[in-house]
Formats: structure tokens, sequence, C-alpha cells
């Protein structure tokens, strides 16, 4: 269940691109952000997470626009014995690049960092159990994420606090998929 919920949240943060000039600051493009994705990286404080790491693989979102600013995401996530399909809605707090979704428990997400095309780095946040969870996930447009990206994303992750044991690149699968029963 906390796969999903910050699977969720690292979805919508593909909104937005940061700017040329300051990194600091994202702007709004969907056109660049709707459509298909892959989650190819992951740093996680999350103890179930961390447990069960070394099992996880690629996952995939895909992000529709709505007409009122919320972000449908759509997401096909890999677990052992199964292929967990399912939407959530987000909607933005106010916060330039920021978004909320209480389906599957509190979620808040953030855009890190993304070059408006090909990739994103999302930080997303939940509240489970009285604590407060963090993770960074690297969305990429394919599965095979160039080395430079995965650098950054490594570079990204340590900077928010997520150490070489709590950081994992994710394998690529085929079985689990958007758009296929």
């Amino acid at each position: 269940m906390r796969t999903l919920g910050l699977s969720l949240g690292m979805v919508l943060l593909c909104l937005w691109r940061v700017q040329a000039g300051d990194p600091g600051t994202a702007e709004p493009d969907e056109s660049k952000i709707a459509g298909t994705w892959y989650i190819t990286a992951m740093a996680s404080d999350s103890e179930s997470y961390l447990q069960k790491k070394d099992q996880l693989k690629m996952a995939m979102a895909s992000i529709e626009v709505q007409g009122d600013g919320d972000l449908k995401v759509s997401f096909a996530i890999p677990t052992p014995g199964r292929c967990m399909k399912f939407e959530s809605i987000y909607k933005p707090t106010g916060s330039l690049g920021e978004y909320y979704s209480s389906d599957r428990g509190n979620k808040t997400v953030r855009l890190v960092d993304t070059d408006g095309s090909s990739y994103m780095v999302v930080f997303a946040t939940r509240e489970k159990e009285g604590k407060t969870l963090h993770m960074l996930r690297l969305y990429s447009k394919t599965q095979w994420v160039r080395p430079k990206i995965k650098l950054l994303f490594k570079r990204l992750a340590k900077l928010n606090g997520f150490t070489d044991e709590t950081i994992w690149i994710l394998p690529r699968q085929e079985e689990c998929r958007l758009g296929e029963p």
C-alpha cells in the first residue's frame, strides 16, 4: 500500500518543469508531463520498502491533466505475485509544483528536477501511523535511463538525506503494464 501511495504522489510532480537558469523554480508545462512514464529509480526511508527493495521492479504511471488543473494518475505496480493497478486524483496545493491526494493515505508530491521531456525527479511525503515517510523517485519516458541521469538522481537523493543503502535503481519488467488486462 505504501508503494502505491508514494507512486501516485511522484507522478503528480511530473507536471512541472524546471525553468532554465533557476533550478529551484518550477513552471507548469502540462503538454510535457501528460502521458506514460516509467518509475526507474527510488530512494525511501520507509522500512517496508527497504525490507523488500530487492523484489521491487519498474512501475508505470500515466498522467492525464484534468480541465480544473487536477491530475488523474493511473499506476501499474508489480508486486510479488500480481500486478496492482489503480488511479488517484491529485489536486494543486497552491504551492508551485506541489500536489496533494487523500486517496490511499495523505500524500504530498513536489517536483525536484526535470528536463521537461525525458525525465523528472519527484519528492513525496506520506503520513502513515503517525510517521512521515519520504520518497524520491526518478520518472523516465523510457525504460532506459542515461547514466548521467541516474547519477543526477543519486546526487539529488543524497542532497535530500538518503544514503546509498536507501537508494536503488529498479530493474525493467514486462509483466505489469498499463493498458493491459
